[in-house]
């Protein structure tokens, strides 16, 4: 039942996404009297027909086999249904290849601008119907907090509760007013409860730049601090091959005790790419288990913070939830760039971090949880409309590419180079597909058989 779950979720989080972006092809193609010959939701490439198909004014509608994406065919235009013949033939009014620059620069902009915004306008609509959540800094009295180390270099001890920033009270654990006060408002005076006691310090004249050139994120700044309970594990990281199981409680790092999960990250990342023991408690008994810290601290495992404090909601009205909403795709647009750019500076391993369908599947809830199918629907149309904003041909960002090119320099890109760069592109695409699908493959199904 897990399985279909997370199927029927896929799938009805693949298709909304589809539909409303060539929804954005296709409405300014209309709008310019531009003709589309099919609007279709998935692939009907030779050799099968479609599933379901319907003929209504000059467009054909339909369902297609491969779930692999969906097209509009575009009059006159080269994309990657490869119908050359079209384009032997004189241009007619009607066609794409027709319209002024400006006019194709729009059409091929529509599918990931309704992208964007659906990311936005969903993470909007979560924050108004379901709330932020958030832990009261009374819950987290019993483990305290977990600070970055250029925290800890001012004076942070793991373990603090943050109860003051100046003179103002720090009632939940959110990194956002403790930036705004530190580096917009240059307060410096912390106060923490520390075994018990108040104690307070002072952050140093240069905190804001250590914090801002040392690209800390907000959620890394500092969390509540939990104890080591494997929560999931990922196929085939090292965790797994160890023999480590969910729902194990991970107690000491080479004989040296760590009841927490900070404790456990310290000592990883001194240990990159080393063989270390792990002691676990399962069902009550000790054991140690040898597992290999990879290259970037890491083993392949999940917590969750769940069931060690109560998590409080804060609620937004729509006026709130709206500017909210753009804020948080914003901030996940900017994670996932700094990703991409740690993948291709060679800090993030490509074939380890590289996923298909079944990656994208993971993602979603085994049992149907709309908060969490919705979220991860806003994620995915977000990067969605980044992924097809690269200048690759037989992406919108190759077609918007040459676009730009004709704008300024007034000469069009020739038919037949469009159909050669297309045609590139698409075997590009295609490559990559199976790349992905095939290590998805091999980390979630075969590894585990060698």
């Amino acid at each position: 039942m897990d399985t279909i779950s997370i199927v029927c979720q896929f799938f009805l989080s693949l298709s909304l996404l589809i539909v409303l972006h060539e929804m954005g092809h296709f409405a300014p193609a209309k709008w310019f009297k531009t003709r589309v010959e099919k609007f279709y939701l998935f692939f009907d490439f030779a050799p099968f027909n479609s599933l379901w198909k319907i003929k209504k004014g000059e467009t054909e509608y339909g369902i297609g086999w491969l779930p692999l994406g969906g097209y509009v065919k575009i009059s006159g235009m080269v994309d990657e249904s490869m119908d050359t013949e079209q384009m032997k033939l004189p241009p007619q009014p009607w066609e794409f290849r027709s319209k002024p620059a400006w006019q194709r620069l729009i059409i091929m902009l529509g599918g990931v601008t309704v992208n964007f915004l659906l990311g936005f306008f969903i993470f909007g609509m979560m924050l108004w119907y379901f709330g932020k959540g958030y832990v009261p800094t009374s819950e987290v009295k019993q483990y305290g907090m977990a600070y970055d180390s250029v925290l800890l270099r001012q004076g942070f001890q793991q373990g603090d509760v943050l109860t003051k920033i100046g003179d103002q009270d720090f009632p939940r654990v959110d990194a956002s007013p403790f930036i705004e006060a530190v580096v917009l408002g240059n307060v410096r005076q912390i106060t923490v409860n520390r075994n018990g006691a108040d104690t307070s310090f002072m952050l140093s004249e240069d905190i804001a730049q250590q914090i801002t050139s040392q690209h800390v994120s907000k959620s890394a700044l500092f969390t509540p601090r939990i104890p080591f309970y494997i929560n999931q594990l990922a196929a085939g990281k090292s965790a797994e091959k160890a023999g480590l199981l969910k729902g194990d409680h991970i107690v000491a790092f080479n004989g040296r005790p760590i009841p927490y999960f900070d404790q456990f990250t310290a000592f990883a990342q001194q240990n990159k790419g080393k063989t270390v023991a792990l002691g676990i408690e399962r069902d009550g008994k000790r054991q140690d288990l040898n597992v290999e810290i990879s290259e970037q601290g890491t083993i392949g495992v999940v917590i969750k913070p769940d069931g060690f404090f109560k998590v409080e909601r804060e609620k937004y009205s729509l006026a709130q939830a709206i500017p909210g909403g753009v804020k948080m795709g914003v901030a996940f647009l900017n994670n996932q760039l700094k990703a991409f750019g740690q993948m291709f500076s060679g800090k993030i391993s490509v074939k380890d971090n590289l996923g298909s369908v079944i990656s994208i599947g993971k993602l979603f809830s085994p049992s149907w949880d709309w908060e969490v199918f919705w979220n991860v629907t806003a994620s995915l149309s977000i990067i969605l409309a980044f992924m097809n904003l690269l200048p690759i041909p037989a992406l919108d960002g190759g077609y918007v590419l040459f676009l730009i090119w004709e704008v300024i320099t007034g000469r069009k890109v020739s038919d037949k180079f469009m159909e050669r760069a297309v045609t590139v592109g698409f075997f590009l695409l295609l490559g990559l597909m199976v790349l992905a699908l095939g290590l998805d493959v091999w980390r979630h199904f075969l590894q585990k058989l060698f």
